[in-house]
């Protein structure tokens, strides 16, 4: 994992970096086990990104951001990123920043348009030899097995 505080910005793909100084960080103690460590370090680290108003977006990007991650985004246009599995703030912070650089290089990657394909006709036989297979065979187990005889 990339330690950020170093740079001033937040490399998300070779289109966009968003400078640390959009960011707002807001710390909180950590919950779960920890002893008097946990009562007294506020270890825990959300990160706001502002996607409506960030001029580091164009408007493509920041239309996909909010819509691909509607559900993560309060009603003001910011979104949120939290993170508390580590015991100290600045290893925090750093896999805070990592979660909201991988999540929006994520949502920014553009998915390739599925090309519709049609199965040979080679499988199309295999698959109706082997259904008509599976249907002797199932109806061979029917009562009638007795009249055979």
């Amino acid at each position: 994992m990339t330690d950020f505080p170093e740079s001033n910005s937040l490399v998300i793909n070779d289109r966009l970096a968003i400078p640390l100084a959009e960011l707002e960080f807001r710390f909180a103690a950590s919950s779960g086990p920890g002893g008097q460590h946990v009562n007294k370090a506020e270890t825990k680290v959300v990160v706001l990104f502002d996607v409506a108003h960030s001029p580091s977006l164009n408007e493509w990007q920041r239309g996909r951001i909010l819509t691909q991650l509607a559900s993560r985004i309060d009603k003001d246009g910011v979104l949120a990123v939290m993170s508390q599995v580590h015991r100290s703030q600045h290893q925090n912070r750093a896999e805070a920043l990592h979660r909201l650089q991988t999540l929006l290089a994520e949502t920014l990657k553009v998915q390739k348009k599925r090309r519709p394909t049609k199965p040979s006709l080679a499988s199309q036989e295999r698959r109706h030899t082997a259904k008509k297979r599976r249907g002797e065979i199932k109806r061979g187990r029917g009562r009638d097995w007795l009249r055979d005889q």
